[in-house]
């Protein structure tokens, strides 16, 4: 296969001959030209015609926000990058950035970094990201998936005990997808929440209070100690594992910095395991869109428990890497469309009224 075809935007020299030199000494990527400024950016991507674009969030004469706008009018469904700093204000404009159609992001390496450290931050943070999306092109239109898509597929009901908990995991994709989940959540679900996007701190907070102004169902980044409660979302932070623990009865967060699992910290293996340990066959695992594995091994928890797991379909993830590996090894219940999750959560726990959701969270502390 070609290479896949890059374009470099972004106002500093030095960002754009580090990102440069990195991305062309991969043999499965080329860079194909480089953009200072937004005027730049659009003549180039007219020119060299990528089939992918890395993309700064401070442009000098564009905001990399109103530069995205005239990308995804010209070009609708051309992989776009963001190239972010870990900062607040990196974070809410990446956040702003994916909900307006960036396809995913990347954090540049911090000031204080030697040269070293950047670059091998950009080689783990940007490099692997740039060539899983951008097998799009030439009809790969889904990465990560070695087979035909599959098809919606669910199980018998009567295989099903109503949940208790629903735990989630994702990854590049994840954070419109979750907002399209919880758009379609009612308030009175009955069953708290647990959720592992990888994404590193800050960004976590900043999630988490987007979800939660969707005025559907409040959602917090944890904290050690916290309980899980109906009708609450939790969400791990940044750099931090999160498990669920479950003490006379009462179900718990911790949190620690042990080290990254599938080189993630969040980890949904970690979290998925706890859960499965704390609420037995009462789980419900939720994978969706993301790349690589995480999740796997989680999910096979969940099931030697006897709980329940689904997860989202190849033609609406942005990866199914995932959700793609849970199913092909047979652990999912249903593969079903981003859409129809929501629908699919809601039989799953047993939620069929408002009354019955408030009925669940009166018993939540009396069932395991």
């Amino acid at each position: 296969m070609k290479p896949i075809r890059v374009l470099v935007v972004d106002d500093s020299a030095l960002v754009r001959k580090m990102l440069s030199d990195i991305l062309s000494a991969d043999p499965g990527l080329q860079v194909v030209g480089t953009a200072a400024t937004g005027a730049q950016a659009l003549a180039k991507l007219e020119l060299t015609q990528p089939d992918i674009v890395t993309l700064d969030v401070e442009m000098p004469d564009i905001s990399g926000l109103d530069l995205l706008n005239q990308i995804r009018r010209v070009s609708p469904r051309l992989p776009i990058v963001m190239f972010s700093a870990l900062t607040l204000r990196g974070g809410a404009t990446t956040l702003e950035a994916l909900a307006r159609g960036a396809t995913d992001y990347a954090t540049k390496p911090s000031g204080a970094a030697g040269r070293s450290d950047a670059l091998e931050h950009v080689k783990r943070e940007l490099v692997p990201k740039l060539l899983a999306l951008g097998k799009r092109r030439e009809g790969l239109t889904r990465v990560a998936s070695p087979t035909a898509p599959m098809p919606a597929v669910k199980a018998p009901r009567e295989e099903w005990q109503p949940a208790h908990v629903l735990a989630i995991g994702c990854s590049t994709g994840g954070p419109n997808a979750l907002i399209e989940l919880f758009s379609g959540l009612p308030p009175a679900i009955g069953v708290p929440i647990v959720i592992v996007q990888h994404m590193p701190p800050i960004f976590t907070k900043l999630l988490a209070e987007r979800l939660s102004a969707l005025g559907r169902i409040p959602v917090q980044e944890a904290a050690e100690g916290d309980l899980l409660e109906p009708g609450r979302a939790l969400i791990a932070p940044g750099g931090y594992h999160m498990r669920v623990v479950r003490k006379a009865g009462v179900a718990r967060v911790a949190l620690d910095q042990t080290p990254p699992v599938n080189s993630c910290r969040p980890a949904v293996d970690n979290l998925f395991e706890s859960v499965a340990e704390a609420f037995d066959a009462r789980t419900l695992g939720l994978v969706m869109t993301g790349m690589g594995q995480d999740g796997l091994r989680g999910c096979e928890h969940i099931r030697a428990k006897r709980g329940q797991v689904i997860v989202q379909d190849d033609a609406t993830s942005v990866v199914w890497g995932m959700p793609g590996f849970v199913a092909r090894a047979g652990l999912a219940q249903a593969v079903l469309p981003l859409s129809s999750l929501a629908s699919e959560v809601l039989t799953r726990v047993g939620r069929t009224s408002a009354a019955s959701g408030a009925h669940r969270t009166m018993e939540y502390s009396h069932v395991r």
